[in-house]
């Protein structure tokens, strides 16, 4: 008797000493503001994310991508791959002249991830840029300050390499022959709510942030580069959004209107992200 009380005192005080030591829940920024719906479309293919250009706009879905017209919503072409060869096609982003994919094996382990390159004028695939393994699984790809920024997700469970989980999350840039030249994690309270999935969307916006997506949540994460040093991104707040997470890409041809999906209901949004100063 007496050691079974030794006992379960030795494991109430080990209990307690545990929950002592767990790290508190990340705060996260709950949405300080709304973005207004200008316009949507229904696209069977917008399962992962969207990208857009002046004319048209781009339905991303794994091994297929379709080309609509931004003003009637018609489709007038599309792209379709070897799901065996592109099992994963996330995201896409018009750069330049050409339509820049964000590719990988997921939910495949290990995590294998390369960028695809195409034509979006006839929608004809030009080359690829192998990223290999390592990172994670690459989820979105960017171009500014004459770099390539790209950030490669990570999960728990379906689609996880242990050790890496969400936590893992990383965005990294690299140079024009694809050298990695810095790394930054994202901020616990942005992967607070990615969790157990990851980052599934972003972009540098018009105003030189970065605005990040989920894979669930209808939330649009504001980043920026730290300006106090480190190696975390500094979140800097956080806009309510009618789609749920998944890929997006900026309208430049229209100034604050970005595009999204709403995957329950395959459409396509443009949205106006208000500035903070405007927001009601």
């Amino acid at each position: 008797m007496i050691r079974s009380l030794v006992l379960a005192g030795a494991l109430a005080a080990s209990a307690a000493s545990a929950q002592e030591a767990a790290p508190p829940a990340a705060a996260t920024i709950p949405p300080s503001r709304d973005a207004e719906v200008v316009g949507r479309f229904q696209a069977p293919e917008a399962s992962q994310g969207v990208a857009v250009d002046r004319d048209h706009v781009y339905a991303v879905s794994n091994s297929v991508i379709a080309k609509y017209d931004k003003k009637t919503g018609a489709k007038v072409a599309e792209w379709k791959g070897d799901r065996a060869r592109y099992p994963h096609i996330n995201s896409c982003a018009v750069i330049g002249k050409e339509l820049v994919c964000a590719s990988s094996n997921f939910p495949s382990t290990p995590h294998s991830s390369a960028v695809e390159f195409f034509n979006p004028a006839t929608m004809t695939h030009l080359r690829t840029v192998a990223l290999g393994p390592g990172r994670g699984s690459v989820t979105w790809i960017d171009r500014k300050d004459g770099a390539w920024w790209v950030t490669f997700a990570n999960y728990d469970g379906k689609g996880g390499e242990a050790p890496r989980d969400h936590r893992s999350t990383v965005l990294v840039r690299f140079d024009d022959e694809w050298r990695q030249t810095q790394s930054w994690s994202f901020p616990p309270s942005v992967l607070e709510r990615f969790k157990p999935m990851s980052s599934s969307g972003g972009g540098w916006g018009p105003d030189g942030k970065l605005y990040i997506t989920g894979h669930d949540h209808p939330e649009l994460y504001v980043l920026a580069l730290p300006t106090q040093g480190g190696a975390v991104l500094d979140h800097l707040d956080t806009i309510g959004v009618p789609i749920q997470g998944q890929a997006i890409d900026w309208d430049e041809s229209q100034p604050g209107v970005l595009y999204g999906i709403s995957r329950p209901n395959r459409e396509v949004l443009a949205l106006r992200v208000l500035p903070a100063k405007a927001a009601r």
